[in-house]
């Protein structure tokens, strides 16, 4: 029996993430900001949101089908952009778009990712959409826009909680950078994890050398020298820190597909992005890894849902472990559910047979509560399905 066999729910995945990365990796996967209570709270939040059960109801025909903007998906899913992706195993962002694609849910390419753009949209099999951080020369920023374009992205989404960057502590404890840095710290804890030395970093240096941020565009590259890349070094210092809703106009100009605004926790703003031409906003408090002050995603759901009403759809995120998380969002309005840390915890685990085998359980886990509440479909699934006191 291999070690995946073993894992009957997305906390088993993440133990075996756990004792397979290392420790600066995986805690940079698993943690938020700061004293952790967004992270937190997004947990104890969907903790804490029953459901309702409903008897002799026919649920023999449970179908997790949805349209999501426009287009059929297996379940109401997306996988969300984890830069990181390329740590947890060798080119881990295309083992998650491949297990995306097996699974016929959309996947989204990080800004950040090690893998070329081009692989994944063409070679991949999965609806690809891909994340942007807008920064400072925004000319750049374009310029990545318009190659996802050619690439063949149907979607785009501008994530815009940034401000001047996460303080997340643990991080500078553990040596932990992005790029990938080499220092005493990263040696120590990469000779402790053999075979993550072996199958992911040794083959990357195989290959040719370290892991690389390889959609950055060529000028933004070329600035940088650094002990993680021959081209990219830590870019965080120079993403927009002004920003404006002109922005989105810009944007909507250029991209001639979907686009999507991911990080809108205020009912105001969602409006702003629709009126703006988002054509769906994500709800979005970075799975608490940015404000650690932020509340819970499903707190702050359902008056951006009446705000928004049908001119754009509303996705969530943040907090996502069980297929029961997933009715809970959808009973609360939500189109489709973003998942990050779930997912990733599956590729860290297996490559893409770990991704597939976490898409697995929470479509088993969703289906079952479906049945659990009387929905047969997910359009089914409506607020009467919450318990309030």
């Amino acid at each position: 029996m291999g070690r995946l066999d073993r894992c009957y729910n997305i906390a088993d995945l993440r133990e075996v993430a756990r004792r397979r990365l290392p420790k600066g990796v995986f805690e940079y996967i698993d943690k938020g900001a700061e004293d952790q209570i967004a992270l937190g709270g997004n947990r104890a939040a969907l903790d804490a949101c029953k459901l309702l059960n409903r008897v002799l109801t026919d649920v023999s025909d449970v179908r997790l089908e949805t349209p999501i903007l426009g287009a059929p998906a297996a379940l109401p899913l997306v996988i969300a952009p984890t830069g990181i992706a390329g740590l947890t195993w060798h080119e881990g962002e295309f083992e998650l778009a491949k297990a995306a694609g097996r699974a016929g849910v959309p996947f989204t390419l990080a800004t950040g990712s090690n893998t070329p753009m081009e692989k994944v949209a063409q070679e991949s099999g999965a609806r690809a959409w891909f994340q942007l951080y807008m920064w400072r020369e925004k000319e750049l920023s374009y310029e990545l826009v318009r190659r996802a374009a050619k690439a063949g992205f149907e979607a785009l989404i501008w994530t815009v909680d940034i401000g001047h960057g996460a303080n997340r502590e643990h991080n500078a404890r553990n040596g932990f950078s992005t790029p990938y840095k080499i220092n005493a710290r990263s040696v120590v804890d990469m000779l402790r994890h053999p075979e993550w030395l072996a199958t992911v970093m040794g083959r990357y240096v195989l290959a040719g050398g370290m892991p690389e941020h390889v959609n950055y565009p060529e000028r933004f590259q070329s600035r940088f020298t650094g002990g993680a890349s021959r081209k990219g070094g830590h870019a965080t210092s120079l993403r927009a820190d002004k920003v404006s809703w002109e922005d989105v106009d810009r944007l909507r100009d250029i991209w001639p597909g979907k686009l999507i605004i991911k990080g809108v926790m205020r009912a105001d703003d969602a409006q702003r992005a629709v009126a703006h031409g988002a054509d769906a906003i994500v709800v979005s408090n970075h799975g608490g890894r940015n404000l650690d002050s932020a509340p819970a995603t499903i707190a702050v759901l359902p008056k951006i849902v009446a705000a928004v009403g049908d001119k754009a759809e509303v996705i969530v995120d943040s907090g996502v472990r069980r297929g029961s998380d997933v009715v809970k969002c959808l009973a609360l309005g939500a189109k489709a559910v973003l998942t990050g840390r779930a997912t990733l915890y599956g590729v860290a685990a297996g490559g893409q047979a770990g991704a597939e085998k976490a898409l697995a359980i929470l479509k088993d886990e969703m289906k079952r509560t479906m049945a659990y509440i009387g929905a047969q479909r997910t359009t089914d699934i409506g607020a009467d399905a919450i318990w309030r006191e």
